[in-house]
């Protein structure tokens, strides 16, 4: 058993929570809403964000930040991916240097198009770092059905430590020292599963989300090759297996607020109705700047940012991949 610390007590949070105390852990779980945390203390549930799902009432929820860092070195960030440099440097004087920092997030930071770990290690510099990542639905994982993720860090040691800490009877972890590759495959497919709402959105059926989808997959490979992570991280969990999921569940708020794009007819359209954070939208455009450094051409992620801005329609977007020209379907030439 090892004591965990979760920050950010929203629906990804609250579930990373209970994955990690029904491993047999001793978790804290920090958060800023004195109702959320009275709630999960008392009644051992985060109505707000997980409905009436009934928490291990082992789980401790605090607003206290000063106390969520002295229960322990094992710090598992669970915000929204934009606001981890800022939340960084507000908590850094907590840090006392011996942590182990997992992060849980899928996103390139808009500004300096850096990944995760990257914002982690620059804030924090020498500190064990580790991501995990994969298709993980909290909406499916907190009902505790069978699921499995992968924890990369590039000190193999350090990816078998925290596969023992995070493992449950439904919960499989794999280990991986890829890290670039599984953040990158994280943060392409949230934009993937945008266009792939924009075609349901739309009316289109079974044939074009798997065209959407394979070629979107073609993107994570050929962009993860490119940056010199391994080809097949593409193929597995943090890239095919999250892409699957996203892509293919109503429950993924980046597929449905791409369904609300195509059926509104703009991105303006849908924000209106739809105000929850979806990391595909923050993230299209960074990804675009990623891609370019290297000569990688990623023209559906190009065709959302340009919807995204508005200056196509969901209508015009989908055209305009119609008429790419085709090649030898290699995924990482």
């Amino acid at each position: 058993m090892a004591k965990i610390t979760v920050l950010g007590a929203g629906a990804w949070g609250s579930t990373m929570a209970q994955v990690l105390a029904d491993g047999a852990n001793d978790v804290v779980l920090w958060g800023r809403s004195e109702e959320v945390i009275t709630e999960i203390n008392t009644s051992h549930t985060n109505t707000k964000y997980l409905g009436s799902q009934v928490l291990p009432d082992s789980i401790k929820a605090t607003s206290d930040i000063d106390e969520a860092f002295a229960h322990s070195k094992y710090i598992v960030l669970t915000i929204p991916a934009q606001s981890l440099r800022e939340k960084l440097i507000e908590l850094k004087p907590l840090f006392k240097g011996d942590e182990v920092i997992i992060s849980t997030l899928k996103g390139i930071e808009i500004s300096t198009q850096m990944r995760m770990s990257e914002i982690i290690e620059e804030i924090l510099p020498n500190r064990k770092i580790a991501v995990i990542t994969g298709p993980n639905l909290a909406d499916e994982l907190i009902l505790r059905q069978p699921a499995a993720a992968v924890i990369a860090s590039q000190s193999p040691e350090l990816a078998k430590e925290l596969q023992e800490i995070f493992k449950a009877k439904y919960y499989r972890v794999y280990t991986s020292t890829d890290v670039m590759g599984c953040e990158l495959a994280g943060a392409v497919k949230n934009v993937i599963a945008l266009a792939v709402g924009i075609a349901i959105g739309l009316g289109f059926g079974e044939n074009t989300q798997a065209m959407v989808i394979t070629r979107g997959l073609n993107e994570v490979a050929r962009l993860c090759a490119a940056h010199g992570s391994e080809p097949l991280t593409a193929a597995g969990l943090a890239g095919m297996g999250d892409l699957v999921a996203t892509c293919g569940s109503p429950l993924s708020r980046n597929r449905t607020f791409g369904e609300a794009i195509g059926r509104s007819g703009s991105y303006e359209n849908a924000r209106q109705v739809f105000s929850r954070t979806v990391e595909g939208v923050a993230s299209a455009s960074a990804v675009i700047e990623v891609a370019h450094r290297v000569g990688v051409e990623v023209p559906i992620i190009e065709a959302v940012a340009d919807l995204i801005k508005g200056l196509v329609s969901p209508q015009q977007a989908m055209d305009r991949l119609m008429k790419i020209s085709t090649e030898s379907e290699n995924f990482i030439k």
